[in-house]
């Protein structure tokens, strides 16, 4: 999954050698979050008009985490 969220962010930016993903433990919801950290010129890239491509991301994650019985969060900081 993390490898997914960085490949997908990879082919969005600029900058793909900043491209970092962070996973937290699972919290008492059950759900693992992803933080996605990009290059600061980067940011709109990935947010997207109306936080559209954002909103991608997560849907997509978000399959894959159900294929896998899990539930994920995605964060871009």
């Amino acid at each position: 999954m993390k490898e997914l969220l960085a490949a997908i962010a990879k082919g969005l930016v600029d900058e793909p050698d900043k491209v970092t993903v962070e996973v937290d433990d699972v919290n008492e919801e059950g759900i693992v979050v992803y933080h996605l950290h990009v290059a600061p010129d980067d940011m709109g890239r990935v947010i997207g008009k109306q936080g559209r491509i954002a909103k991608a991301v997560r849907t997509v994650m978000r399959a894959t985490a159900n294929r896998n019985n899990t539930k994920i969060s995605v964060e871009i900081d």
